[in-house]
């Protein structure tokens, strides 16, 4: 193993042991989503910067977190109160050759799509090239996870402690999905599909939170406008 490897594995199996997990499963329809942002790339293809889904996904957490808070805590040392936090810091899991590491993308809440998506590639690379701090990978209030570039339907992400939840995601896909017009001749109709498995700690967060959380981001995703709410 790694030295990343080992630290790795002995905080996710503290994790594993001492956090209560859940994990709630939804779907995105991201149709709409991926068109404005193959247009964004096509228009700004001189300047280099290639924004993902990822991105997107940053901005959507950001605004779900704003919305429902209790997402953006931790519990203190006796684990009978909440410190809610007045900042957004997204943790990205990202694969390297040496193993799993989780820099923190800081302050989300007040930088734009663009600068997310640099700043993205640029963190990218520096986890590459094994040039992240601790300090890199320390601060954050949620994680996300995609392995939408490898495959998978789904899966149970292990909660990054002190965060209470982390946001997988796995790679999107064509369905049908039956589209009414308030009459009984609705129809099917293809659209992009981004599968979401949103994992918790229930000691902070009930069922019915989770599953308000993940149709919230569902709902932000499907429509972009809604992000500037």
């Amino acid at each position: 193993l790694t030295r990343i490897n080992k630290l790795t594995g002995k905080f996710l199996h503290r994790n594993w042991v001492t956090v209560p997990h859940v994990t709630q499963f939804d779907e995105a329809d991201i149709t709409e989503l991926e068109k404005f942002r193959k247009q964004l790339n096509k228009e700004n293809e001189k300047e280099g910067i290639r924004i993902t889904v990822l991105a997107f996904l940053m901005k959507a957490l950001t605004s779900a977190l704003k919305e429902f808070p209790r997402f953006n805590s931790s519990l203190d040392h006796t684990g009978e109160n909440l410190v809610l936090k007045q900042y957004i810091n997204i943790g990205v899991a990202m694969d390297t050759a040496d193993g799993l590491v989780v820099p923190v993308i800081r302050d989300c809440d007040r930088k734009t799509l663009f600068e997310l998506a640099s700043e993205l590639i640029e963190t990218s690379k520096r986890a590459r090239d094994k040039k992240l701090s601790p300090t890199d990978m320390s601060g954050g209030c949620i994680t996300i996870s995609s392995l939408g570039g490898i495959g998978g339907t789904a899966f149970t992400p292990i909660v990054n402690a002190p965060e209470v939840a982390l946001l997988g995601v796995s790679r999107s896909s064509i369905k049908p999905v039956y589209k009414s017009n308030g009459k009984d001749d609705g129809e099917f109709v293809p659209r992009l599909m981004l599968p979401l498995s949103l994992s918790y700690d229930h000691r902070v967060i009930d069922g019915a939170d989770g599953a308000r959380f993940t149709s919230y981001l569902s709902k932000v995703l499907s429509d972009t406008r809604r992000l500037l709410l």
